[in-house]
């Protein structure tokens, strides 16, 4: 009998992401602007670190996604991992977000070396988290529930971030720290937060799910893995949801800065940008958080596909709208955000479930369980996605002549406002199209999950 879970353990699994989320979204919303216009670096230096050390980066995910399925403890196989890099991974987040006190190369060798050491740490410790889920539980149903349970605990972790950091910066502007000790104490908050819940996650999740067969050679895993179609479509549909949602989150900062500024606001008053781009980043992450909760009677209404494909082209549509919306009406700017973010949030948990599916097709197929690489693959689409989104910002910034702290030309702007309509949209588009040609269907999946249950209880 495929395993149900109790909520508590659910709730402990959703902490690990709430934990990564707080940086990941430190990453892709605060981090380019924190280089541009605090360290003083350019965007295209910036946007070209970020493809170079995240290539970098994605090799070490099936690297670890290989090294965790070969782990062996008393307490599992990925639990272990979540005990082992908590400290690692919140030290070297502090370091992320200090300055060094050198030369302008200096400083950019400086943010290649701790960025490179903090996404090392994130796939050592996330590789590990995002395969856990593929070994608490066969059912089908129970793991669309878990990644709900993921994603709400992503999406708090996010909104609690965003929610907080406009306000924790205010805090240490007031005690006199520049703005670069600012950020250095805001993270170190944010740090030991994280470290406290990965903890929790060790401590109250369990894995259950056991291979037919133990790992075999490494040569026969990275086979079975390329002759699985429908990972390579899952990997392209995620490298495009990470385009859509890296580029749209690295502009939003520069849109409110650069664009919308102060603005008035009825019952509200004057509300200075800073404190207008964390309301609409924290009502991003909210809706998003609420498509995750749709995501589950969604997929089981319409299958985990035609959800998908259906939300991407909403999401599509409504941020190429975005690109013909006055910046003074805040409200038109809102509305879209709440309409794109439910849509977003709805497909990153179905994301997570497929690869479960995947793993278990894989399974099914070549007698042959290889669940931390198949996962590693959906982690590595994150760090693609997010590293080619990334990059993509720090270019068009600088393709358009952007200029940090200074008044920006026509052409500046109109960069700007692409970045967070038409070429997230173009993202969005294209993970749908991608998913057109997968074949994992629910009904299909429950027969893989009966015949594998069989052969493990004739086993």
């Amino acid at each position: 009998m495929a395993q149900k879970l109790a909520s508590r353990e659910k709730v402990a699994y959703g902490f690990g992401d709430f934990a990564s989320s707080m940086f990941w979204k430190l990453f892709s919303i605060y981090l380019m602007l924190y280089y541009t216009d605090v360290v003083g670096l350019s965007p295209a230096a910036v946007g070209t670190m970020f493809l170079l050390t995240r290539i970098w980066d994605g090799l070490n995910d099936p690297i670890m996604g290989i090294v965790a399925d070969r782990t062996s403890t008393s307490k599992g196989k990925f639990r272990p991992y979540l005990l082992w890099i908590a400290i690692p991974f919140s030290v070297i987040g502090v370091l992320l977000f200090s300055t060094p006190s050198v030369g302008p190369a200096g400083k950019l060798i400086y943010a290649y070396i701790t960025y490179t050491m903090m996404m090392m740490v994130y796939t050592a410790i996330n590789v590990p988290y995002s395969s856990l889920m593929g070994v608490m539980t066969s059912n089908t149903k129970e793991r669309t529930s878990l990644a709900s349970f993921r994603f709400i605990g992503a999406y708090s972790g996010g909104i609690f971030m965003t929610a907080t950091v406009p306000y924790l910066l205010d805090f240490f502007e007031k005690s006199g720290s520049d703005m670069a000790q600012r950020y250095q104490y805001t993270v170190a908050i944010y740090a030991v937060i994280a470290a406290l819940f990965f903890f929790m996650t060790y401590k109250w999740t369990k894995e259950r799910v056991k291979p037919l067969t133990e790992p075999t050679s490494i040569k026969n895993d990275l086979k079975d893995l390329a002759k699985n179609a429908q990972w390579f479509i899952m990997l392209g549909a995620g490298v495009a949801v990470l385009i859509f949602n890296s580029i749209r989150e690295g502009g939003i900062l520069y849109y409110f800065k650069y664009i919308v500024k102060d603005q008035v606001v009825p019952y509200f008053g004057t509300v200075n940008q800073d404190k207008l781009a964390g309301a609409y980043l924290t009502m991003w992450l909210v809706t998003n958080l609420l498509g995750v909760l749709l995501a589950k009677p969604a997929s089981a209404k319409f299958g985990k596909k035609k959800t998908f494909i259906a939300a991407m082209i909403v999401a599509s549509v409504f941020s190429a709208l975005f690109y013909w919306v006055n910046p003074n009406d805040i409200g038109t700017i809102f509305g879209l955000n709440i309409v794109i973010g439910l849509s977003a949030g709805i497909v990153l948990p179905l994301i997570w479930s497929m690869y479960a599916d995947i793993a278990d097709y894989s399974e099914w197929k070549t007698g042959r369980r290889a669940t931390g690489l198949i996962f590693s693959s959906s982690s590595m689409s994150q760090k693609l996605g997010g590293s080619l989104g990334g990059a993509l910002v720090g270019w068009l910034l600088a393709v358009y002549g952007f200029e940090a702290n200074v008044v920006q030309t026509a052409e500046s702007l109109k960069g700007i406002l692409l970045m967070i309509s038409i070429f997230p949209a173009a993202g969005a588009l294209l993970s749908a199209v991608i998913l057109v040609i997968y074949k994992l269907s629910d009904p299909f999946m429950d027969g893989v999950i009966a015949d594998l249950a069989k052969r493990r209880k004739d086993g």
